[in-house]
């Protein structure tokens, strides 16, 4: 199993690049095993629903995808990441069905939170709905009805094949340990999934509540200190609590700089990246995009609010103008353009939007080629999802298909599709930065930013190699140098 390293790496599900394991192994032995050394695999195991993040069980690899073995044989070779679903379980699940079916005898019925149970008096107050995070309108609930008619409602986050467990519960611990252990049997890092919401306290937003949220971590964390398991806390919200957790020695995630970028380089401003460069963490993975889209809330506290909505008014206007061209009953299934959410304090916003992020900056090379480069330069391991390795656009046949928006930023390519696709000039010239990136020892070193009017200058230096980029967010104009020895060179 090949270790973490500050080298760039891949987010792809097991099967939008060949098909499955075996034929992803093969496009980035063939395209890009220079460019790619680490994968993270979206969730390659039995689910039930919502693309893999309904899991059923973490025994096996589902088989249409491959087996453990594949995934073993990628870990010599890639340095891996997989992810864990913290917060919810598949309805599919033995654990659920076992509750089903057998009801208050079940030794899983706890593992489950019960809605009435859950509330002091039985039933939210309106302040407690007011104050809850909830990605739903109607509160985050779900009817299911016992083998033996008995109805009960259960907490439930997100979608209809998930529910969602209880932390504290001693089943919960127990399905923890076992799955996390195998988990951590095959690669180095693990994704938490929705680990914000696994802390609930009733009066609360139920979203990262402090301090119940760090036993969330300590108990979840435990199985993989025996192995010195890296965790990477999926949380999408404003970048106070990504810090929280780095400094707790954590990976976090950098989400709020695709869309600090997409502002940046719309109205030709560095000045919301370099303060961001300035405070944010080193133990973390940057982005760009996501296989949910482009984040939203990640930014708040780093940009204003109009600052946000009028990006977030120009990518959805270019989002909608490839929409309303399609026939207007492929328009009729699904207008997805971004999800909401309803925060602590009752308001209601853009959570993410949806689209690729080429589509996003109007499919201008220039642009995407300096996003990806200021991305390359950011401190933390720079993840690059595969749609955006291909420069992909938003693909709106999958409405053709019957799936909904959200496929939209999850076309899945062929073989063929991606050595066609890799020859564009600009990409050829994003590949050779990659392999830049990897190569170059002073990204290992000590990171400085400056700069002011739409320009800006970040540089690497460790021993006697540096690596700098200075560029224009008004003209797009770059450089990128490597000096070592004492001698300089353009990139």
């Amino acid at each position: 199993m090949k270790p973490i390293e500050n080298k760039c790496m891949l987010i792809t599900y097991a099967d939008s690049m060949g098909g499955n394991l075996k034929e992803l192994e093969k496009v980035l032995d063939t395209y890009f095993s220079e460019e790619i050394r680490g994968v993270h695999i979206l969730p390659f195991y039995p689910s039930s629903g919502d693309r893999g993040f309904a899991v059923i069980n973490y025994d096996e690899a589902d088989p249409k995808f491959g087996s453990f073995g594949d995934i073993r044989r990628l870990s010599e070779k890639y340095f891996l990441a997989a992810d864990f679903m913290l917060n919810h379980i598949s309805i599919r699940s033995a654990e659920f069905r076992d509750y089903m079916e057998k009801g208050d005898a079940s030794k899983y019925r706890d593992m489950f939170i019960h809605w009435e149970e859950f509330w002091p008096e039985g039933e939210p107050t309106k302040k407690d709905l007011q104050v809850l995070y909830s990605r739903k309108p109607g509160g985050p609930k779900r009817e299911f009805t016992l083998d033996n008619g008995e109805k009960v409602n259960l907490w439930c986050t997100f979608f209809e094949e998930q529910v969602d467990i209880n932390p504290h519960n001693i089943e919960t611990q127990r399905y923890y340990e076992r799955n996390l252990q195998r988990i951590a049997s095959l690669v180095p890092m693990i994704r938490f999934d929705a680990f914000a919401y696994a802390s609930k306290v009733p009066g609360t937003s139920c979203f990262f509540v402090e301090p119940e949220i760090w036993d969330v971590l300590d108990i979840s964390t435990k199985p993989l200190q025996k192995t010195h398991t890296a965790m990477l806390a999926e949380i999408h919200e404003e970048y106070r609590i990504q810090k929280k957790l780095a400094r707790r020695g954590h990976y976090v995630y950098d989400f709020a700089l695709p869309l600090i970028l997409l502002h940046g380089l719309e109205f030709g401003r560095t000045d919301r990246l370099l303060h961001w460069l300035s405070i944010c963490p080193h133990n973390q993975v940057t982005t760009l995009d996501t296989h949910d889209g482009i984040g939203v809330v990640d930014a708040a506290g780093l940009m204003t609010e109009e600052e946000i909505d009028a990006i977030s008014t120009i990518v959805r206007d270019r989002y909608v103008r490839e929409f309303t061209k399609l026939p207007e009953e492929l328009q009729a299934r699904d207008s997805f353009w971004a999800s909401r959410i309803r925060t602590g304090s009752g308001k209601e916003k853009i959570y993410q939007l949806s689209g690729t992020f080429f589509s996003a900056m109007n499919e201008d090379e220039d642009a995407y080629l300096l996003a990806r480069l200021v991305q390359l330069f950011t401190p933390g391991i720079p993840q690059i999802y595969y749609v955006g390795l291909l420069a992909g656009k938003n693909d709106f046949s999958c409405l053709e298909r019957g799936e909904g928006g959200r496929e939209v930023n999850r076309h899945n390519y062929t073989e063929e599709e991606i050595r066609t696709r890799i020859q564009a000039p600009f990409l050829q010239r994003l590949y050779g930065l990659m392999r830049f990136r990897n190569s170059c020892e002073a990204f290992d070193g000590s990171f400085t930013a400056s700069g002011g009017e739409g320009t800006i200058t970040m540089r690497w230096e460790n021993g006697g190699t540096a690596a700098e980029l200075s560029a224009d967010f008004r003209t797009k104009e770059y450089r990128v140098t490597e000096t070592k020895a004492g001698k300089t060179r353009t990139i």
